[in-house]
């Protein structure tokens, strides 16, 4: 598992008017190839109407699934600079469509290549941009001579605490960044004089809002 990647929150969907043309950015999470290209059928069938509908998306840990498509633009000046901005901001698992309506002006090479680009932005931004930082899920047992101490504890260091079960004992249960796990059972064994009972649970993503860049650059 990677330690930390980007990726969307969920569907975004904006626009932007450049020279009366209007350009419609959508943006979804997906895991497959077969979902990417389900969603830009969609979104063809939604805007049949529609003067091009350009997309691209990247799928896979490791970027291994990347595809564009510029949908009559002339090549190189839509589909690409999808794919780029989305790799430029780094997210992975994301498809993005952005629909264009023409508005009676060329904008030439150049100009399709920053509307395009442009309208991934907006599509980007509207979706939400997140960051998935590892954690191990770590469950702390104590009795409640010792749930005072602890209980202060997290709250200085402000830990990700998920979960407090009152029963006979305190256990509860914190989301520590990965790697950082062993420091916390080392500490917390200290704390209370070695009277914790520490468990181990499964690794997950925590999310993290970011922003979407733009194409200063």
């Amino acid at each position: 598992m990677l330690q930390q990647y980007k990726t969307i929150a969920g569907y975004g969907e904006d626009y932007i008017v450049i020279e009366r043309s209007r350009f419609i950015g959508y943006a979804q999470r997906v895991t497959t190839e077969e979902e990417a290209s389900a969603f830009i059928a969609m979104i063809k069938k939604k805007h049949w109407d529609a003067t091009h509908n350009c997309s691209a998306f990247v799928i896979g840990e490791n970027d291994q699934i990347q595809r564009s498509s510029d949908d009559g633009e002339p090549s190189g000046t839509a589909g690409k600079p999808i794919l780029e901005c989305i790799k430029k901001n780094g997210v992975k698992d994301t498809v993005v469509v952005v629909t264009r309506y023409f508005g009676g002006i060329k904008l030439g090479a150049g100009g399709l290549v920053r509307a395009y680009t442009a309208g991934t932005v907006t599509a980007l931004k509207a979706a939400g941009i997140v960051v998935h930082t590892l954690h191990q899920k770590v469950s702390v047992n104590v009795d409640y001579h010792w749930w005072g101490k602890v209980e202060n504890e997290l709250r200085l260091t402000e830990q990700r605490v998920v979960g407090t079960d009152y029963t006979d004992r305190v256990t509860v249960h914190v989301l520590i960044p990965d790697g950082q796990q062993d420091a916390f059972v080392a500490g917390m064994i200290d704390l209370t004089n070695g009277q914790a009972q520490i468990e181990l649970g499964e690794k997950e993503y925590v999310e993290v809002p970011v922003e979407a860049v733009g194409d200063e650059d």
